[in-house]
């Protein structure tokens, strides 16, 4: 069964959006390969980025632990006091994991240059630590030779930073060309729209190939029968303002996924 939206589907946004962010870079790679040969190929490379639940900055370099117990030579441990003691309170701590992260990579076949990076934003992405290390890594292309292409279609967590406020809009695609500068070609997407069809650069004097991100996500739709997997019936896990409630619910019931 067809996606009941006739763009981005907010239901994919929560729990299942690791594994169709897997399955949307694979795609974008497989629509894109028949287009670069054979002087480029796009190839999707994994690295992996410590999240916290918080905006806490957690690194690699304060993960360790401020206190050890050790045992002592006589085998046994030393205690101070043999009365037990109770604690005030109990609250939950942050605590880290290791998230994969995606990014499809356009290479020149002869010399294996980097030219365009396609970045599709997961959380980790948009927060805490997660996001100083992408923003690192993303000004890090930003000053390099290469095209950067960022696909957000997540509504929840921090847009990337730009000098000037981006619409009020639920998703986006930025694509930053190295001969532009600063400036950068924002498609802004609303709920109620289909994903564009955007401009991949490559090296002067070829023409951009196109990249259509609605075909790329209906695939994964359908393909990997995630219409199984999400249950319409519900709110989407990450909430829509009042105007999409109502929208995606009309949607819904046209469908026939709601009473």
């Amino acid at each position: 069964m067809a996606s009941p939206f006739p763009g981005m589907d907010p239901y994919l946004e929560g729990s299942l959006w690791s594994s169709v962010h897997t399955m949307l870079c694979a795609e974008i790679a497989r629509q894109l390969n028949p287009k670069l040969r054979p002087k480029y190929a796009a190839l999707s490379t994994r690295r992996f980025v410590l999240d916290s639940l918080d905006d806490v900055e957690i690194t690699r370099s304060n993960i360790y632990p401020d206190v050890v117990v050790v045992e002592s030579e006589a085998g046994a441990p030393r205690r101070e006091r043999a009365e037990e003691t109770t604690a005030t309170l109990e609250l939950a701590t942050v605590i880290t994991s290791t998230v994969p992260v995606i990014t499809v990579e356009i290479r020149d076949v002869r010399n294996r240059d980097l030219i365009t990076a396609i970045e599709v934003l997961s959380p980790v992405n948009k927060r805490g630590s997660g996001r100083a290390e992408y923003i690192c890594k993303r000004q890090g292309v930003l000053s390099s030779t290469a095209h950067l292409l960022e696909i957000d279609l997540l509504r929840a967590g921090q847009r990337v930073p730009m000098l000037e406020p981006l619409p009020p809009v639920p998703y986006f695609v930025l694509l930053h060309r190295v001969e532009k500068g600063l400036l950068m070609d924002v498609w802004p997407i609303t709920l109620r729209q289909p994903l564009p069809i955007v401009n991949v650069p490559l090296l002067p004097g070829d023409a951009d190939v196109l990249l259509d991100l609605q075909q790329a996500l209906t695939n994964v739709y359908d393909e990997s029968s995630l219409d199984l997997m999400v249950n319409y019936a519900e709110p989407p896990e990450v909430p829509l303002s009042a105007e999409d409630s109502a929208w995606a619910e009309e949607r819904l019931r046209a469908a026939g996924l709601r009473d």
